[in-house]
């Protein structure tokens, strides 16, 4: 590795570059900053990382409070130095440099003179610098580039990174790292990316270091600029500067997040785990920001992992820490981790927020914990939150699925006296807790309430509540009219509403009226089911229609159960011969008859063959 160490003057000079070409040479002029640097220059093995640096020009300037007229100052001229760059290769407007001559002149106006020259080979190909961080030097011929968002796609691999923007270094008069951390701050704000960028890239080759504020805000304008591949450079020096915060590592994981996925925020993050950078800058904000990302992807397991390091490392999960926990969880369809982030936070004496208590709510309705739904219910009435209409409806049908018919209407009640107004949905839950809570007759006053002053609320799920209630109570001709109304009012009748007529057709010992429902079923093209099936069975075993019983089964496709509940009724009915010659032909089909039907066909086949034994003695007597 070769280095060449270049210390400039600490007084304002001003350069002239030699350019030799193909053509013959050429002279331009640069004014370069004046302080104490040094440039090092190495040459690396293939594994090393080539980083480029664009940089138009280095002026002298004084840094004063307008920062933002930077271009408009005129450098100061120092007649006294010379600088010849010799050209090795050469990109379009880019001219490669491999070999640096520097001269400093004794006397002024005497370019004759005898030198002090210092001049080193460098391999262009595998050089690098490690002042300034921005990469190698390329002289341009054009200064009127302009940067902007690059649409190429990241490298994981943050060190890989190639900078899109072309900072200018300049001098700097003024020290004070506060002052300048301040204008860096301003600029940012301002969204003057290259002159904050410049401040930036002029403060860290001078030795000087912005403090964390700055370097957050600068980074923030570089990403609402679009310059990613920028801001992540910025990242790279401030992290081996250490003047890295939460908030840093929360900007990037988050940018990186929107540019490349769930995957690739969490690939930098282990990284990062990986070199141990995390660990002191890594606070609250920067997890709440990882749980966020992991949410959006539907990650629960990766949210549950930074949620147990989070408490690891020592941290406090906050408010918006335990909303997003329950949020996932939620929607993942997670509920004992959402109970377990709940009762933590409980634990932890923060206060819920209205959205969280919601989805507790709605949790508990479908684990069927409808305690501690009213007890979240409650809380947050407590606190003076109100519930939302999702919230009442989901508690009510919590309640209703355990038959807590009276807890349901006291909730009712209570959604009557806020703003909420009752939909659909209120009414399906409080018609279903009255069924289960065997109160059948109420199910359906409520629901002849409901079709009277709020018609246009009914759906078919009220009308197969109401039909399950007629179901139960036999009223086979109530089912009958609500079946008739429900066609009427050109909602879609399934399969299951004319199923709960044929039961309770049979429940009410009616087969032929069941078996009229079947023919009207078929004939308004609803496919009917087995349960559609059994019910027919059992209502014409009932009714002792064993003709209409063998025709059923005869034209359907074989089926198991609907022969063991045939096999069944009519062994029950004592209709055995009948019985054996479906299990004959049940057999045959290739059906196997359940341990139920075994039983009872060895049961009568040993009584039959009882009786003849008894009819063939008596006739031997006589």
């Amino acid at each position: 590795m070769c280095q060449n160490m270049v210390e400039m003057l600490k007084s304002p000079v001003a350069a002239n570059i030699t350019l030799r070409g193909s053509h013959g040479l050429w002279e331009n002029k640069m004014f370069v900053q004046c302080l104490h640097c040094t440039l090092n220059f190495s040459s690396s093995t293939r594994k090393s990382t080539i980083k480029h640096i664009y940089v138009n020009s280095v002026n002298k300037v004084s840094m004063g409070e307008e920062v933002g007229s930077l271009y408009g100052i005129q450098p100061h001229r120092n007649q006294g130095v010379k600088w010849a760059f010799e050209i090795t290769r050469r990109k379009g407007n880019i001219v490669m440099f491999s070999s640096l001559e520097y001269r400093v002149v004794c006397e002024e106006n005497e370019h004759n003179l005898q030198i002090r020259k210092i001049e080193e080979e460098i391999d262009e190909f595998s050089y690098e610098q490690k002042l300034p961080p921005w990469g190698n030097f390329e002289v341009s011929e054009d200064h009127g580039i302009e940067s902007g968002g690059s649409s190429l796609p990241i490298q994981s691999d943050t060190a890989k990174v190639i900078c899109t923007f072309e900072p200018k270094l300049h001098f700097l008069e003024e020290r004070d790292e506060e002052i300048l951390s301040k204008r860096i701050l301003g600029l940012s704000r301002s969204n003057k990316v290259r002159s904050a960028l410049g401040l930036f890239m002029s403060m860290e080759v001078s030795g000087l270091r912005p403090n964390h504020h700055a370097v957050n805000s600068l980074i923030s304008c570089l990403l609402r600029n679009g310059l990613l591949y920028d801001a992540l450079k910025v990242f790279e020096i401030i992290k081996k500067n250490k003047i890295t915060t939460g908030h840093t590592y929360s900007l990037i994981l988050k940018a990186v997040a929107s540019a490349e996925g769930c995957d690739s925020a969490l690939k930098m993050f282990m990284e990062l785990d990986g070199e141990g950078m995390h660990q002191n800058d890594f606070d609250i904000i920067a997890y709440n920001t990882m749980i966020s990302i992991c949410a959006r992807s539907n990650k629960w397991v990766d949210a549950e992992m930074f949620w147990k390091s989070l408490k690891n490392n020592g941290h406090r999960a906050t408010t918006v820490t335990f909303d997003l926990l329950v949020s996932t969880f939620v929607r993942c369809d997670q509920p004992e981790l959402a109970f377990q982030a709940y009762s933590e936070m409980l634990q932890e004496g923060l206060q819920p927020s209205g959205d969280m208590m919601q989805a507790i709510i709605s949790v508990c309705t479908k684990e069927r914990k409808w305690d501690l739904a009213l007890k979240v219910f409650h809380n947050m009435l407590n606190i003076g939150l109100e519930p939302n209409l999702i919230a009442y409806n989901a508690l009510i049908n919590a309640l209703g699925k355990v038959g807590e018919v009276e807890q349901a209407f006291k909730i009712f009640n209570l959604m009557k006296y806020s703003d909420h107004t009752p939909d659909v949905y209120t009414w399906s839950a409080l018609t279903g807790a009255l069924y289960n809570g065997n109160r059948y007759s109420d199910a359906i006053r409520l629901f002849e309430s409901i079709k009277r002053e709020r018609s246009c609320q009914l759906n078919a799920h009220l009308y197969n509540t109401a039909l399950m209630s007629c179901q139960r109570l036999s009223l086979w001709d109530r089912a009958l009219q609500l079946l008739w109304q429900m066609e009427a009012s050109e909602l879609s009748v399934s399969a299951e509403s004319y199923n709960l007529v044929i039961s309770a057709c049979e429940t009410a010992r009616k087969p032929k009226v069941a078996l009229e429902v079947y023919e009207h079923m078929v004939h308004s093209k609803c496919s009917p089911n087995t349960f559609t099936y059994l019910s027919l069975i059992r209502a014409c075993i009932w009714g002792s229609l064993w003709f209409e019983v063998e025709e059923i089964l005869d034209h359907i496709t074989p089926d198991v159960s609907l022969y063991n509940a045939a096999i069944h009724g009519m062994c029950l009915r004592g209709k055995i011969t009948s019985a054996k010659k479906l299990y004959m032909k049940m057999r045959e089909n290739g059906l196997e008859p359940d341990g139920k039907t075994r039983a009872l066909m060895l049961q009568n086949l040993k009584k039959d063959s009882d009786r003849k034994s008894n009819r063939y003695y008596s006739s031997r007597r006589r």
